[in-house]
């Protein structure tokens, strides 16, 4: 081999070589979090299963998601008090630079239904966002899906998660659906009785395809996936 050929083969072998070690470096980049709110006063029951199945198949999407499930039980976030927000926010107050971290690209809510809508938990939780609002709507354009679990096939779980869009809508987020082939507004599922989803095989179906859901139109606004 001349001299020519050696540099012309040695210049293209780096040239391939460094872009497969610029696309590996990209590629370690393309990675985003997708959250779990559960909205339960009861930690580790069944809205906080009906999120991890979401997250599950939020994770199965693509290896660059990470997940993290947030239970608010336990917290202590009172009643939001526009005339003086931060006094009231409590337990809510540590969950503001989680949520509005850019690395976090999607958020799924979960609330047990009660009395045929969201928990007072969950009311006060969305409340609270307001701060979002006033950091130049640190939520926006972060996709957002709702769960909700019932006591029954038609228990109020509908009409929960539209009450749970209306307020994200608030904060310019992108709500979407369960997905296909249910494709409806949420995931609804139902609680036994006896603290388990196991038994409900639709209702999980569109815990899976929420999380699917969440994630795929989460990759595809950054670019990651089409």
């Amino acid at each position: 081999m001349n001299r020519r050929r050696f540099l012309a083969t040695s210049l293209a072998a780096g040239t391939a070589t460094s872009a497969t070690s610029m696309a590996a470096v990209a590629q370690e980049k393309k990675t985003m979090k997708i959250v779990g709110i559960s909205c339960s006063p009861r930690k580790g029951k069944t809205t906080a299963a009906a999120l991890n199945i979401c997250l599950e198949a939020a994770k199965a999407v693509d290896p660059g998601v990470t997940t993290e499930l947030i239970e608010l039980a336990g917290r202590n976030i009172g009643v939001f008090d526009p005339a003086d927000p931060k006094a009231t926010q409590g337990g809510f107050a540590d969950l503001i630079p989680v949520l509005s971290d850019p690395g976090v690209a999607g958020i799924i809510v979960g609330t047990p239904v009660y009395f045929g809508n969201m928990t007072s938990l969950c009311k006060a939780f969305l409340d609270h966002c307001m701060a979002f609002r006033q950091q130049k709507f640190a939520l926006g354009n972060k996709v957002a899906g709702i769960v909700a679990v019932g006591a029954a096939r038609n228990g109020g779980q509908e009409l929960a998660i539209q009450s749970v869009h209306a307020a994200l809508l608030c904060q310019e987020m992108i709500i979407i659906g369960d997905g296909q082939p249910t494709a409806h507004f949420g995931a609804t599922l139902v609680n036994d009785g006896k603290d388990s989803i196991s038994g409900d095989t639709f209702g999980t179906d569109t815990a899976r395809n929420l999380g699917r859901r969440v994630a795929q139109v989460a990759l595809q606004l950054a670019g990651i996936q089409k």
